[in-house]
């Protein structure tokens, strides 16, 4: 069966995966489907770095070796299409472990 696949204009060059090592756990044990989770900026050398409550983590911007492609599923005149919304080329890793955020009393 063959799937059509059309591309949105325009492609955004600008979406990344974020890899995380190891677990993220809720103290409330529900999931994470649709919560924020944390904030994602870049030191001003470009060091993407993950806050997550009160812990800082340091990742590292890397390009795929096998892009991805983001994907939507639509219904048009009871056709299902596929449409291209972007092209995924990079990841930013997160490996190492998390640092406190301690502030500083005066």
């Amino acid at each position: 069966m063959p799937i059509l696949l059309k591309a949105s204009k325009p492609l955004s060059d600008e979406w990344s995966i974020i890899e995380l090592q190891g677990d993220l756990k809720s103290h409330s044990e529900s999931n994470f489907e649709g919560q924020f989770i944390g904030d994602l900026q870049y030191t001003k050398t470009g060091i993407p770095i993950l806050i997550i409550g009160h812990h800082l983590i340091y990742g590292k911007e890397t390009k795929i070796e096998k892009p991805f492609a983001l994907i939507e599923k639509q219904e048009v005149d009871g056709k299902i299409e596929f449409v291209v919304k972007a092209i995924i080329k990079n990841k930013i890793i997160f490996k190492t472990r998390p640092k406190p955020i301690v502030a500083k009393m005066d």
